[in-house]
Order: structure tokens, then sequence, then C-alpha cells
């Protein structure tokens, strides 16, 4: 009978060579493999870089400069300052001068329709003396006021014609008047330095 039982249940011949493993054997070898990994080059990195060590890690310091190096930087800013300040200084008082010569020469403009009156007024014939003689002296404290603002009359008749100064309303044929000359003259012009406050209107002859 015992016989029988051992052939009914036979054992395979290469059965004691391979090795039969447990279940859960192969994972727990990889498991083992994990805390010994290789680390990749951003953790290797990041590990020599005082920066990434966190929010307390210390900067790299940066080498320090030698005396004369912070005197030439100083220097050279303090320089670039006074430039810059110069700069402002002259455009400022530039503007404000030429602020200044715009408003002077609106105001002027404003009282020489008065002047062109009164020069009319001078010209017209009369017998009342004491009249005449007002008209004279309310022209001559108009032209006394312009004077001192530094606002000057441009000279016109018998000049040679100046686009920059003069607007040319009439041509005529003079030959006794040189070329390009002004024979007539018939609204005074006014100048204020550089600035033309009206051109004077006149005529030429060709």
């Amino acid at each position: 009978m015992a016989e029988e039982k051992k052939k009914e249940n036979p054992v395979p011949e290469d059965a004691g060579d391979e090795t039969v493993e447990a279940p859960g054997q192969e994972a727990a070898g990889e498991a083992a493999e994990a805390p010994g990994a290789e680390e990749s080059p951003e953790t290797a990195d990041e590990a020599s870089d005082p920066k990434a060590k966190g929010f307390f890690g210390k900067a790299k310091k940066e080498p320090k400069k030698d005396q004369g190096q912070l005197l030439a930087e100083a220097a050279d800013k303090y320089l670039r300052l006074a430039a810059e300040y110069d700069n402002y200084r002259k455009r400022t008082a530039k503007e404000k001068e030429n602020a200044w010569s715009e408003a002077k020469a609106q105001t002027v403009a404003a009282f020489l329709p008065v002047y062109d009156n009164l020069e009319r007024a001078l010209k017209q014939e009369t017998a009342d003396e004491a009249y005449k003689k007002g008209v004279e002296m309310t022209m001559k404290g108009l032209q006394d006021a312009l004077t001192g603002l530094g606002v000057e009359v441009i000279p016109a008749l018998g000049e040679t014609f100046d686009p920059n100064r003069h607007n040319a309303v009439m041509h005529c044929d003079d030959e006794e008047a040189g070329e390009s000359t002004i024979v007539e003259v018939f609204q005074q012009g006014f100048i204020c330095g550089e600035k033309v406050i009206r051109f004077s209107m006149v005529k030429v002859a060709n």
C-alpha cells in the first residue's frame, strides 16, 4: 500500500533545483533598495547650494571692494548727479525766460491798437492845441512804457525789406527807390529782443 501512495504523488526531479519565492518577497526587495537609491543631480546641486538649504540658509558673500574702487564709484555718482542738476537748472531757467517773454509779448500786443489810434490822432489836423498836447503826452507815456519793457519799433521806412520783420502787402515800381526798398509804412511793427511782437505792414518797391 505504501508503494502505491508514493506512485500516486510523485515529486518532480527538478523540484529541488528551483527556488520558490514567497509572496511579497520581490516587493520587499525593491523596497529595501529605495533608501539606498542614488541621489539625482538636482538634489545634489540643492545640497551644495547654501541658498537651497531653506528659509534660513546663508547667501553667498560677495567679494569686498577695496577703498580705491569705492571712492571711484562715489566720485562717478557725484559727477553724474552734478551734471544732471546743472542741465535741470539751465533748462528751468530757459523755460522761465521763455514764459516771461511770451507773457510780455501778449500784453504788449493787447496795447498796440491803442498805439495805432493815438498815432492816427496825431496825424489829424486840429485847431485845439490843448487836445493836441494831450494826445502827444498820452503817446509819449505809452512809448516810454514800451521802452521800459524792452519793446522797440521795427525800422521800416527806407529800409531794405526783411521778411523776418516786415510784411509786404503792396508792391510798386519806383525808379528812384532801390530794389526791395520799403517806400511806405501802413502799420508800425514792434520787436522785443529777438521776438517779433508784430510785423511792420509795408509797401515795397520792385
